[in-house]
């Protein structure tokens, strides 16, 4: 089996309530995902699909898997997809770093190796381990009012899991944060999440408020060690993300024991097959992760929801239903969700296909033929 065709497809993916406030002073009105197609001289194809989340969040990742596949297509082509150690190798020897631009690729061709085995892909990454995984949603950023009705919002969606969008002011943080999770109902958990918005001093200012609050501060500072100095300053439980690349971070954040939670985001750790390694280290060293991408359509969210099958149950916090955010679509079908679990499909490869009526024409195709 040898890839013969390489198509690249964009898709602008608007967010469903209209303005997505996060951080300090970003707003996602719709984000810019690419879809990879990988066809096969066996008749077989995968997808795969990399989303920023927005324009305020890796601006220069914008255009990235699509001039990546001017550099990756002319090595890939005629290569054999199911050969994922190889494939990646060859990715990386092309393009040091920039995971987030081959993520796709590597996407697309788990897919095309679980066609080809009749097998899902989460079956090839090791097993279902959570049958359900508990998903969370986001609670932009809004007064602290009007993001405790957000919260009933969710809720009546099945929801038990927030991610409270903070980030900005701090004072007006501090009343965001005692709004919401004091709103929580007792199975239900939260976490405030500055997305790198807070200097130090004002992450430190914020963890000593709302003492009484149970819930976790996740990711306040823009860099690893400023998020560090606030948990050794601070006994809040702590959720690292953004700065989560790969397994070098990883191994700092067992060394420093710097969290209790690590999101781990499959585009922004390189795909599927870095993420998985990442994962287990991780998981053996006994620091549990959540499941998810920075954003997308149903692609993504297939990606993620056989991450997270694979992931041993008491060890995955929760992940996400990307696809629900938006108004359009990039596959088909999404993956399923029920009373707040995200569920992996049982059929072969990813279990969804693009979407091409929504994504329309590609907007480059690479054939072996030239």
């Amino acid at each position: 089996m040898k890839i013969s065709r390489i198509s690249v497809y964009k898709k602008a993916l608007h967010y469903e309530r209209g303005a997505y406030v996060w951080g300090r002073g970003n707003v996602i009105k719709a984000g810019a995902s690419t879809i990879v197609v990988i066809d096969t001289d066996a008749g077989l194809s995968g997808c795969g699909e990399f989303c920023p989340c927005g324009d305020n969040y890796m601006v220069a990742h914008q255009e990235g898997t699509e001039a990546a596949a001017k550099l990756l297509a002319p090595v890939l082509l005629g290569e054999d997809p199911r050969q994922l150690a190889r494939i990646e190798r060859m990715m990386d020897h092309v393009i040091q770093g920039h995971g987030y631009a081959k993520a796709a690729f590597d996407a697309a061709c788990w897919d095309i190796l679980g066609k080809a085995t009749g097998q899902p892909v989460w079956l090839l990454l090791g097993g279902k381990l959570t049958d359900g995984a508990p998903m969370y949603r986001p609670a932009p950023q809004k007064s602290p009012a009007d993001m405790v009705k957000e919260l009933d919002i969710l809720r009546a969606d099945g929801y038990k899991q927030f991610q409270i969008k903070v980030g900005s002011d701090w004072r007006t943080d501090i009343d965001r944060i005692h709004g919401t999770v004091g709103a929580l109902n007792g199975d239900e958990k939260a976490l405030a999440d500055a997305n790198q918005g807070w200097h130090v001093d004002e992450a430190l200012k914020v963890a000593r408020a709302p003492r009484d609050l149970d819930y976790i501060m996740e990711q306040p500072c823009h860099t690893y060690e400023e998020c560090l100095q606030v948990r050794r300053r601070s006994d809040l439980p702590m959720k690292l993300d953004e700065c989560i690349t790969g397994i070098a971070m990883a191994q700092r954040v067992v060394a420093d024991r710097a969290a209790e939670v690590v999101c781990l985001k499959i585009s922004n750790l390189g795909g599927l097959s870095k993420a998985r390694r990442v994962r287990d280290y991780l998981i053996d060293n006994r620091i549990p992760v959540v499941s998810e991408d920075t954003w997308g359509g149903e692609i993504t969210t297939g990606v993620i929801s056989h991450f997270a099958a694979s992931t041993p149950e008491e060890f995955l916090v929760n992940t996400t239903d990307l696809h629900s955010y938006n108004l359009e679509t990039t596959g088909k079908p999404g993956p399923k969700t029920k009373s707040g679990k995200l569920y992996a499909s049982d059929e072969p490869g990813l279990g969804v296909e693009p979407d091409f009526e929504s994504l329309g024409q590609p907007v480059a195709v690479y054939q072996k033929d030239g």
